[in-house]
């Protein structure tokens, strides 16, 4: 078997047309230096070496009509086939989508598989998709889930329906709901949690998200019991008013409730007697979503837990 040796083209000079305007500079790069290790191109413009109209610009750089993004050489592997995914894994991805139309895909994700590669993993969803869809050429996620969160998840297939929900997004157009089983009996009076977020490292290096009223960003989540187990466990609808990472994860455990399942922000003994009714997962799922659609209409979406999920909540239910 012959193996084709990575090229290296020169520099390179893109200008930003009108549709990609708004995208950050990082997804723009993403986007079509494919087969670039992630970390590379976050290497190259943490350097400097890309710029924009002739300046150093940061990764979080949003893009304007005709701007020249000045791209150094790289090696990018030959655009061959990309590897391909496992066949089960397409398949149980192409069984999950509750909604397909020209512009938009929204499927009802499985617990345990993350948004996109990077971090030791290959692929993801959108690198899925990329394979299930080969005639979409501007796939992109509008939004993310934790890789052990399940639910509503987005994908647009045109850049003006990316656009359009990324504007509805940062007002109040969509309305996501979640479910999460949480540890003991959630008092009906809570049904807020304003706390501000920040990002912290800790030695080991993980990132992790907690409570900063000084440099945090402002969050609010708003909560509803759906049902109660008792003093042990309580099923409750999150609402998030702000869409900041960990946020129901880091805004339940804030109100004294973690969430089953959490081996970042939960209680290792709650979990275990969550996991020894059969619960071997995070108890957290986008179960509905509200979205405007540019022609003047909406969309109301809801998803079905899993099996796991169900079990284990009928299991709580029963008389002991």
């Amino acid at each position: 078997m012959t193996t084709t040796a990575p090229s290296t083209p020169g520099v390179q000079l893109l200008e930003v047309s009108p549709e990609y305007a708004g995208q950050r500079i990082d997804n723009f790069l993403l986007a079509r230096l494919k087969g670039v290790p992630k970390t590379l191109i976050y290497r190259i413009l943490r350097k400097g070496e890309v710029r924009v109209n002739k300046g150093r610009i940061k990764p979080e750089y949003k893009l304007q009509a005709g701007d020249i993004v000045r791209v150094p050489p790289v090696r990018v592997p030959e655009r061959d086939e990309p590897v391909p995914l496992a066949q089960g894994l397409l398949q149980r991805l192409e069984a999950s989508i509750v909604f397909e139309d020209k512009a938009l895909i929204v499927i009802n994700k499985p617990c345990g598989i993350a948004v996109h590669g990077g971090s030791g993993l290959n692929y993801g969803v959108i690198e899925a998709f990329r394979q299930l869809r080969p005639d979409c050429k501007e796939l992109e996620l509008v939004h993310r889930l934790d890789r052990d969160t399940s639910g509503l998840l987005m994908i647009a297939k045109k850049r003006s329906m990316l656009r359009h929900l990324h504007t509805a997004l940062r007002g109040d157009g969509v309305d996501k709901r979640y479910m999460a089983l949480v540890r003991g009996n959630w008092a009906s009076s809570i049904k807020q949690v304003r706390a501000s977020l920040g990002k912290s490292n800790l030695r080991s290096g993980e990132r992790m998200v907690e409570v900063d009223e000084e440099e945090g960003k402002e969050s609010v989540t708003v909560f509803k019991v759906l049902r109660r187990f008792g003093d042990f466990a309580t099923l409750i609808e999150a609402k998030p008013i702000t869409g900041r990472t960990h946020q129901i994860r880091v805004h339940t455990l804030h109100a004294g409730h973690c969430i089953a399942g959490d081996t970042k922000y939960g209680d290792d003994d709650f979990s275990k007697e969550i996991r020894d009714l059969g619960g071997k997962r995070l108890f957290l799922h986008a179960y509905m979503l509200t979205v405007p659609l540019p022609d003047g209409g909406e969309l109301k979406l809801q998803a079905p837990v899993d099996e796991m999920w169900a079990k284990t909540v009928e299991r709580l239910s029963a008389p002991i």
